[in-house]
Order: structure tokens, then sequence, then C-alpha cells
């Protein structure tokens, strides 16, 4: 029951979150011993911060969460590939693992030659990729229209 569609089902529900707001639809959850420990979606437009994506909202509230600014035994479950500036907070909170659901083939992490993640992060990709995706293409052509 517990598997990683499960939980980034969970994440889907905070990219709806930020959908309903008008903000870019990407949903993020850690989770610690099978259990979510914090839930973000993105606030870049809300908090006029460009740094408030998901992922950033989720490490400080899972760090929050824990006591600690070390996340070595939670997963990131997060709807899009990281950026490179939220790879490099996950390298920074040592997150053990990171499963992401869409690949972002323009600002994702991935297009740098080296990986900017820890080296004991785990990466897991392509989970529930198509309703991920199904949701942001939404997203943007509705702003098209």
């Amino acid at each position: 029951m517990f598997d990683d569609e499960y939980f980034m089902k969970e994440a889907l529900k905070e990219a709806q979150k930020a959908f309903a707001r008008d903000e870019v639809p990407v949903g993020a959850v850690i989770v610690c011993q099978k259990k979510i420990i914090a839930r973000a979606h993105n606030l870049t437009e809300t908090l006029n911060d460009v740094t408030a994506h998901a992922e950033m909202q989720a490490f400080t509230a899972a760090s929050n969460a824990l006591g600690g600014k070390y996340l070595g035994e939670c997963t990131l479950y997060v709807t899009l590939e990281p950026c490179v500036m939220c790879a490099g907070a996950a390298y920074w909170t040592q997150i053990g693992r990171i499963v992401y659901g869409a690949s972002d083939p323009k600002r994702g992490y991935t297009l740098l030659l080296q990986s900017v993640l820890h080296p004991k992060t785990d990466v897991t990709s392509g989970v529930l990729a198509e309703e991920c995706a199904s949701l942001l293409k939404k997203f943007f052509l509705k702003k098209r229209d």
C-alpha cells in the first residue's frame, strides 16, 4: 500500500492545490519511515519569492518536523524533476532518496553533466510521469488561452 505510487499521488494532491492557486502545479511530500512528515506545493506567486518551490517548502517543513537539517532517512516525492536550485538544496539536506514524476528537459537538474545531488542520494524517475506531466500541460495551456 505505501509504495512510490501511493506517495506520488499524495504529491499530486499538493500539485492540485498549487493549480487551484494559479501557481505552477508542482507538489511534494517528504516521507520518513513510511510516514508523510511534510507536504508542500509551489508558492512562488503567492509569496512573491522565486525560491518558494515545492521542494524548498517541503525541506523546511521536514526539517522542522524532525528537529534537524539532515534528511538522510527520508524520501522526497515531487511531481516534477527538481531544478538545479532544489537539487542543490537536496544535496545540503543529504536526503536519502528522491522520487520524481515528470522530467523537466528545460530546467531539470539532469541537464548538468555532473549531478548536484549528494552522492548517497538514490533517484527514481518517471513515477506517475504521465499524470504529473498532464497537470503541468493543463496549467500552461490554460495560461496561453
